[in-house]
Formats: structure tokens, C-alpha cells, sequence
């Protein structure tokens, strides 16, 4: 499944929109990515590193949202 990715000539520079969601809910609920790593099974760089490349797919971030107990998610 393809990742979301963040285009142009300052991307790097920008915040990435598609990592805000995710970020905001993690802040909201308290859990770091050690915590959100333990929860989905994987090591916490990589769950560090996927949304900070710019790329993670939806799945990622619905089983991160899951692992985390959102179940609504308002844009």
C-alpha cells in the first residue's frame, strides 16, 4: 500500500499535515512512541522514523490510532 507523501521544494521545511493527526492524538493520550512501539509489536525508531520521513502508510496510522483507543478522529 502506498505511503502519504509530502511533495515540493521546501518539504522538508514544512510541517507535514498528514503526520499532525497522529502527533496530536499521541500528545492527547499521554503515550510516547517507546509506549506506541510496545503497543503495535514493532521497535520504537521505527516507529519514530516512519512519520518523521514524510511517508507512512494508512495502515500505520489507523493500527497506531487503534493501539492508542481512538476510535474517532476529527480533520
Amino acid at each position: 500500500m502506498p505511503g502519504i507523501a509530502c511533495s515540493g521544494r521546501n518539504s522538508r521545511d514544512r510541517k507535514r499535515p498528514e503526520n499532525l493527526p497522529l502527533k496530536a492524538e499521541l500528545k492527547r493520550s499521554g503515550v510516547t512512541y517507546v509506549h506506541l512501539a510496545e503497543m503495535v509489536g514493532d521497535k520504537e525508531p521505527s516507529v519514530r522514523n516512519e512519520p518523521s520521513m514524510g511517508k507512512f502508510s494508512a495502515t500505520f496510522m489507523l493500527q497506531s490510532l487503534e493501539a492508542i483507543g481512538v476510535s474517532a478522529l476529527q480533520l
